[in-house]
């Protein structure tokens, strides 16, 4: 059963076909907030994040001063102690279809950690090769937060620049092949589970780009 209602779910979506994101405060509960900290943390203490790059499979690269943030890809099956996550998402990518006529059949995401002075450059979401991002889900997990601590995900847009602060359990959807970002400067450590839910499995994006 949904946590929430068939008029919320609209409203969001209306606003994202409206305006190519939207931005949707408290999106996920406090259990669900603690599970994944929890596992986001164990995966810190255990070393597992690496340096993330730019570019598909076929043109990976890690630049420091493009990016410089840490990730973990996510696997459903494996990654059990963040299942309600993916319930969340799988709910998420059924309003998509049903509401806004996306057609999807895949998904993919990381866990993203911004260690204080690192940044993400302008860009779009989407590769030179592989074309099959349609909706990028942001979640950020930063507790606390407050003005001054940087890492603002800022949105190009032709009615004005929009800052979103990463503030814990807020949501931001937005298209992935329309809408330019960069994420900040951030000045204190920086969390996230970041993702695309796509029009064709992750393995296949580059064969049919």
């Amino acid at each position: 059963m949904s946590v929430y209602s068939e008029e919320k779910w609209i409203s969001w979506m209306d606003e994202l076909s409206e305006k190519d994101y939207v931005i949707v405060d408290d999106f996920i509960t406090d259990e669900l907030y603690q599970q994944i900290m929890g596992f986001f943390k164990k995966l810190e203490e255990q070393e597992e994040l690496k340096k993330a790059g730019i570019g598909s499979s076929l043109d990976f690269q890690v630049k420091k001063e493009v990016r410089g943030d840490l990730i973990y890809w996510l696997e459903q099956q494996r990654d059990t102690s963040v299942s309600g996550f993916f319930e969340l998402m799988e709910e998420l990518s059924e309003k998509l279809r049903r509401f806004c006529f996306i057609s999807l059949s895949g998904s993919e995401f990381h866990l993203a950690k911004y260690p204080a002075g690192t940044h993400y450059d302008r860009h779009i979401d989407q590769f030179n090769n592989r074309n099959n991002r349609q909706i990028t889900v942001l979640i950020y997990l930063n507790e606390n937060w407050k003005k001054g601590d940087g890492g603002e995900l800022k949105i190009y847009n032709d009615d004005g620049n929009i800052l979103v602060e990463p503030i814990a359990k807020r949501l931001l959807l937005f298209k992935s092949d329309v809408v330019e970002h960069e994420v900040l400067k951030t000045n204190v450590p920086r969390y996230s589970l970041t993702g695309w839910l796509l029009h064709q499995p992750a393995a296949l994006g580059y064969l049919f780009g």
